[in-house]
């Protein structure tokens, strides 16, 4: 069994989402075979650690998702494919997998799982236009599915969901949000002192500011 934080956002309380980090993860390309396959049973969304900054950067990019979904205004095919776009600062969906999601390489990702199904059938290769809620989809479920398939050490997220940020390498982030660095670095989620936490809470801001100006 995977450790699983199920969290709740704010206007969308009946809609709780699942978040699992693992580290020193050894099967990220078979993860990922199973994404490109649209394989059902691996419909998450599976993220490079490396490019969360922090758990307000990935709840944001979570409630901009199931904002667009649940409003009919989503750009992409599904609601996980959805969350992964929305992390990015620009519209190319291609892009946005491409930066924040799983490469054959990754050794620690994030997953998120949405409890949503489609609420009506849809023609094949058609993207469904309306979601509802999938009671099946626990805590519980996500929990043993992600401990059964991810080949890696489960790591505890604790309430403020800080260890999120842990593995972040903030000059990648950087770079893909076309922002310069500052002073004070913080690879890999290091932070040096008052002076880095200022630095990520700022870098932080500005990132935020630009997700939620993308998805108005």
């Amino acid at each position: 069994m995977a450790q699983v934080q199920t969290l709740t956002l704010p206007h969308y309380s009946a809609y709780p989402v699942h978040v699992a980090l693992f580290k020193h993860v050894a099967n990220a390309a078979f993860l990922r075979s199973q994404l490109l396959e649209a394989n059902p049973e691996f419909d998450y969304a599976f993220l490079d650690a490396e490019m969360i900054l922090s758990q307000n950067h990935l709840l944001t990019a979570t409630f901009l998702a199931l904002h667009a979904i649940l409003t009919s205004r989503s750009k992409t095919r599904t609601p996980h494919s959805e969350l992964v776009f929305r992390l990015s600062p620009n519209n190319n969906i291609g892009e946005s997998y491409k930066k924040f999601g799983l490469s054959d390489t990754t050794s620690s990702l994030i997953a998120v799982k949405l409890p949503l199904r489609p609420s009506s059938a849809s023609s094949p290769g058609e993207a469904a236009k309306e979601w509802t809620l999938d009671e099946s989809i626990t805590n519980e479920s996500v929990s043993k599915h992600l401990g059964d398939v991810v080949k890696g050490t489960s790591v505890k997220i604790g309430e403020r969901g800080e260890e999120l940020g842990e593995c972040c390498d903030e000059d990648k982030v950087r770079k893909v949000y076309k922002l310069v660095s500052g002073g004070v670095k913080g690879k890999k989620g290091a932070v040096n002192g008052d002076a880095g936490m200022n630095q990520r809470k700022d870098l932080e801001s500005v990132i935020l500011g630009t997700m939620t100006l993308k998805g108005s």
